[in-house]
């Protein structure tokens, strides 16, 4: 299945995106998706309902906003450097553990959201990502077990301040959590929609101009292996998202300058089976 949510920011219903993209309300089922539908066998309730009424439920407009396709999650919990030609031209060595960072949950955003550059921020950067959305509750989870935890996969821009990240001390948290870094979407597709998450392609342009191409099939450490590690140190609960990490092509690791986002810009990326989305960059206001 693919999930959406659709409607004004803050007021998004949520929807199912059928196989021939026809996209249906899901509210007399539904409330939300979030911990308690994830966590509660809320997919498998979902499935049946599309069996038996998407056919018939109401359509969902093309020239409706599609929201981030859950509600608001208790984390989001980033990788850095998982991919070997990223931490090269960052400079950085290759990580021996999953380098962990946060991103706040109110950075949450809509797949083609507008992305505001923050109050003082100069170095606006991107990262395309997949996404794993956590199905059931995990703590101290074997790596062979890791993939029964999972509810399914969306499509991220980590996107980045990296004055903020590396200019002023203290986290990366600082230079991720802006109001709209984390645009996700345009669906989740849950997992047995992508059998092998480690055979995606992904891609990024910047005003049409490919940025990034590569594949999950570069990671450092798999989906088994992160949703196994974080689980060692935390409780991921259901709704919980995973940023897996980004290739190389972002825009600290242009040589001989970085070229940040500046107002105007537009972003395009996408992963094999996860859609696409579009930000278009606007000022602080």
């Amino acid at each position: 299945m693919k999930l959406v949510r659709f409607g004004a920011a803050g007021h998004e219903h949520p929807g199912v995106q059928l196989d021939d993209g026809t996209r249906v309300d899901a509210s007399e089922l539904v409330k939300e998706y979030d911990e308690s539908f994830f966590g509660g066998d809320g997919l498998r309730a979902l499935a049946d309902w599309v069996r038996r009424r998407g056919a018939a439920a109401p359509k969902v407009a093309e020239t409706e906003r599609l929201g981030p396709p859950l509600a608001r999650p208790s984390k989001i919990v980033c990788i850095g450097l998982n991919f070997r030609d990223h931490a090269a031209e960052t400079g950085a060595e290759i990580p021996r553990e999953p380098v962990i960072f946060f991103k706040s949950s109110t950075a949450l955003a809509g797949p083609n959201d507008a992305v505001m550059i923050p109050r003082g921020g100069t170095k606006l950067d991107w990262e395309v990502e997949l996404a794993v959305v956590i199905g059931r509750r995990a703590s101290y989870v074997e790596p062979g077990k890791a993939a029964e935890h999972v509810a399914g996969y969306a499509l991220h821009n980590d996107y980045s301040e990296r004055s903020f990240q590396l200019e002023r001390g203290g986290q990366w948290v600082k230079g991720k959590s802006a109001d709209t870094f984390a645009p996700i979407g345009p669906f989740l597709a849950t997992r047995d929609e992508l059998p092998n998450a480690q055979a995606l392609g992904m891609w990024l342009t910047v005003n049409g101009s490919m940025r990034q191409q590569s594949t999950t099939a570069n990671m450092i450490f798999d989906v088994s292996a992160l949703v196994s590690y974080l689980s060692q140190f935390m409780t991921l609960l259901p709704g919980d998202v995973i940023s897996t990490g980004t290739p190389a092509g972002v825009a600290l690791g242009m040589r001989p300058a970085p070229v940040y986002l500046q107002p105007g810009d537009e972003v395009e990326l996408g992963i094999d089976g996860l859609g696409r989305s579009r930000q278009k960059v606007v000022a602080y206001s």
